[in-house]
């Protein structure tokens, strides 16, 4: 159970900005610098605004861990969302738009838990045409090497990226290799 997304529980439910299941044209999916697809701000989206529900099929650990191995992947790439420490969320499987929304060390949202749903929403304003990110946060654990921290390496090259995905403390950053590349100029 190494490789699944974290959010934050919230213990009341906070005002829908948005309709639950759909972004109401508030984003839409397309080519990112960070990772394959990303979910753009088509509009100046406010703080504190619920954009979508993350949703796909609920799944044990022992088969969230039998669907993908991460000892046979060349390459970490997985849709899974910790639910509770008993249920995962699989996006790839019934999921929605929100699978398309990349990690960044320097979120504009956040995700969060509320009433046994995962919903993303912004943690400021979210300019039109900005990509809307969140940090994944996967767990650190004792016995994690370097390798470890590389294969959930981190693209999304902001200028606090700490390299990876998974929830390091400050001490141990690692130098990333900028992977995301810069937006080009026209």
């Amino acid at each position: 159970m190494k490789h699944h997304a974290q959010a934050r529980h919230a213990t009341t439910a906070p005002v829908v900005k948005s309709s639950p299941r759909t972004n109401e044209h508030l984003f839409e999916i397309r080519g990112s610098d960070i990772q394959g697809k990303g979910a753009f701000a088509l509009v100046d989206i406010p703080k504190g605004t619920r954009l979508i529900e993350y949703t796909g099929e609920k799944i044990s650990n022992a088969e969230s861990d039998r669907r993908y191995d991460d000892d046979t992947m060349t390459r970490h790439h997985t849709f899974l969302f910790t639910l509770s420490s008993r249920t995962i969320v699989d996006g790839a499987v019934g999921g929605n738009d929100s699978i398309y929304i990349n990690h960044s060390c320097e979120p504009n949202s956040e995700s969060v838990i509320v009433r046994g749903r995962i919903w993303i929403e912004t943690t400021r304003k979210v300019k039109a045409g900005e990509e809307i990110v969140y940090d994944y946060q996967y767990e650190d654990y004792d016995d994690y090497t370097m390798t470890d921290y590389l294969f959930y390496a981190c693209r999304c090259g902001s200028r606090k990226c700490r390299g990876t995905i998974v929830k390091v403390p400050p001490r141990k950053r690692i130098k990333p290799k900028r992977a995301a590349a810069k937006k080009k100029k026209s």
